[in-house]
């Protein structure tokens, strides 16, 4: 039989754990957007003319877990009604990851699509590599990318 003190220590170890597992890839903010999967958010757009946001992320990804915060910023919230959202693993959806990898599939990858399902490939971070990887610190990169697409893609 286990002391008092092996089960507090089994205890205390379950709860620091936890969080963590709660936490992989990141928490990307489900209450205030529409997360939609692959089939969905291309039929999505098309009925409702909407431009679509694509981003790849892993479960594993410290990067993604970063980025995923900014999706909490309340103007990127607002930005995403213009948008059909769609969220999607990498590993998982590992065809159509190959699909949409212009320039590789490195984590996070952002991009923008019209409601036809249409990559714009000019629509990117403003860097010379890892050109659909935003700042996964700061909001503004990603909403400068959003505002871009929305008044490009219909």
């Amino acid at each position: 039989m286990l002391s008092a003190r092996a089960v507090a220590g089994v205890l205390l170890g379950l709860a620091v754990l936890a969080p963590a597992a709660a936490r992989a890839g990141g928490d990307w903010n489900d209450k205030q957007i529409r997360w939609r999967s692959y089939q969905e958010g291309l039929a999505a757009a098309k009925k409702e003319k909407k431009p679509v946001c694509i981003i790849f992320y892993t479960d594993w990804c410290p990067h993604c877990a970063n980025y995923s915060a900014v999706f909490h910023d309340p103007k990127v919230v607002d930005m995403t009604k213009r948008f059909v959202m769609i969220r999607l693993d990498k590993d998982k959806e590992a065809e159509l990851s190959k699909k949409y990898a212009p320039d590789g599939e490195y984590i996070p990858r952002t991009y923008f699509l019209s409601s036809a399902g249409v990559l714009d490939a000019a629509i990117h971070a403003p860097r010379d590599r890892y050109l659909y990887f935003y700042d996964e610190r700061t909001p503004a990169s990603v909403l400068g990318g959003m505002n871009e697409a929305a008044k490009k893609l219909r």
